[in-house]
This record gives structure tokens, sequence and C-alpha cells, in this order.
């Protein structure tokens, strides 16, 4: 049984490494036997990522690239051809959100900043849809391996606030389903498709959403627990698995889905 979830010998990129819930990514596919390459467009925080990783750092590759750049990700996919030669797994956990596309409390849908909507897209969306074009490719020349995008619990429920990011994120599920279908019929199956939907983890970027100073639950954040049967925000680690799963071959005829790690939030109505 653990051949089935053993990652040896597989090359393994992540976009957005660098965040909390892309290391505690990055060590679950190091512990799974995976080399693992990081890719940020700022240099410093793949060097603090490399020094999370603690001991396991000397697995890890430190690639600079913007996930919204085609030449940069180009680059990027060159030096890793040169150093790997090959790439079986891509992680497309690059994301983030801007104050201008979110909604506060105060405002109403037509204080919205299009630019800045524009801009949580071309992030979100776009930062997932450009590197599975120019990484996928690598994948597919080296005979097939797996694809994983991040989406969100805004992508599928209304979350108030978070209209730029919420729309993004649907838009990354459609993606990852439409791209799972091309892949398997084009590719024979050898290249899989799919997403994992975070519920809800402390983050730096939420943070100062979800918890006071003194770490006792803000309004929203108490909302959301309220909204969560397990009664708890998720922790970075609790992710691991569902990535490791999709990444190895005991998922070998899972292509297309969207797997919430949510404690119980989508499938709650609130009654």
């Amino acid at each position: 049984m653990s051949k089935l979830f053993d990652l040896s010998g597989k090359h393994a990129l992540l976009t957005g490494g660098s965040g909390a819930l892309g290391t505690a990514m990055a060590r679950g596919l190091l512990q799974s036997g995976a080399k693992v390459a990081l890719l940020s467009r700022n240099p410093d925080n793949l060097k603090s990522a490399a020094e999370a990783l603690g001991g396991d750092a000397g697995a890890v590759t430190l690639v600079r690239g913007d996930v919204t750049d085609v030449a940069s990700l180009t680059a990027a996919r060159d030096e890793l051809t040169a150093q790997w030669g090959r790439l079986d797994i891509l992680v497309n956990a690059a994301g983030g959100n801007r104050p201008g596309a979110t909604i506060g409390p105060e405002q109403t849908f037509f204080d919205l900043q299009i630019e800045d909507f524009a801009g949580v897209s071309k992030l979100n969306l776009d930062g997932t849809v450009i590197p599975s074009m120019v990484f996928g490719k690598l994948i597919v020349d080296g005979g097939g391996g797996s694809i994983v995008n991040i989406s969100s619990m805004a992508a599928d429920r209304a979350i108030t606030r978070v209209v730029g990011y919420s729309a993004a994120k649907a838009g990354i599920d459609n993606f990852t389903k439409w791209l799972a279908v091309e892949m398997a019929r084009k590719y024979k199956g050898s290249v899989r498709v799919n997403a994992i939907a975070p519920g809800f983890f402390i983050g730096e970027q939420n943070r100062r959403l979800l918890l006071e100073e003194d770490g006792s639950l803000t309004s929203r954040g108490q909302t959301i627990i309220k909204s969560t049967p397990m009664d708890r925000f998720g922790k970075a680690e609790e992710l691991i698995s569902t990535l490791v799963w999709l990444c190895a071959d005991a998922s070998s005829f899972v292509t297309g889905i969207v797997v919430p790690v949510d404690g119980g939030f989508s499938a709650f109505s609130g009654v």
C-alpha cells in the first residue's frame, strides 16, 4: 500500500511555494520522496521558505519566476530542464487578493475597483493557466504526471466581501475540469489534473481578518467557525495527505475533481 503514495524519483514544482500553505505542502512532498522546486518572483521569500524546510532544504531547488509572465516562466522551465531533465508534478499554489477587489462592511458593489479585480483575476486564474501551459508541456514530454491547482471555498459558495478572489477561484475550478478532460483525451490519461479547495486556514494574508491581536476570534472569524462543523480552522499540514494522494499512483484513475479540505464547511447548510 505504501508504494501507492511513494513519490520517490518524482520532481515537483510549487508556484507560490513560499507561503505558509505552500511550505507545508512542499514539506509533505519532500517527506514522500519527491524532489521539490519552489517558484516565486521574490528571492527573499524563496530563501525564507527554504530555511523553514529545515533539514529538507538540501532537496529543494529555488527558482525565480512570475506566474503571470510567459517569458519569465519559460526561463524557469529551461532552468529546471537543465537541472532535472523532467517534471512530474506541478502544484499551482500562487494566489492572493487586493483591497480594491474586496467589498468592505461599509461599502457596496459599486465601490469595486475594477483594476484590482482584474489584477486578482490575473494573479489567481492567469497565474494557474500560464504555469499549466509552460510546465504542463514539460510534464507531457516526460511521459505524464499530475497537475494540482489550489481552489477555495469561495469558488463554490458566495462568501461576502471577496468578490474578485471568489470569481477567480471559480474560474480555477472550471479550468481544472476543462484541462483534465483535455489532457485525458489528448494524452491517453497520462496527465491528470485536479484541485484542492482548502477551507479556512490562518495565514499572514488573513490573520488580522480572522484573529484579534490577543488571538481571539474577530466577528468574521466567529462567523466562519460557526459555519465549520469541526469548529476550528485548518492546520497547514492537513493539506498534505490530499496533495500527496493526488500526485501519487494512489489516485491514478482520478482526474477533474475539486477536493474540499474544509472541516465540513462546504457540506453544512447552517441548520
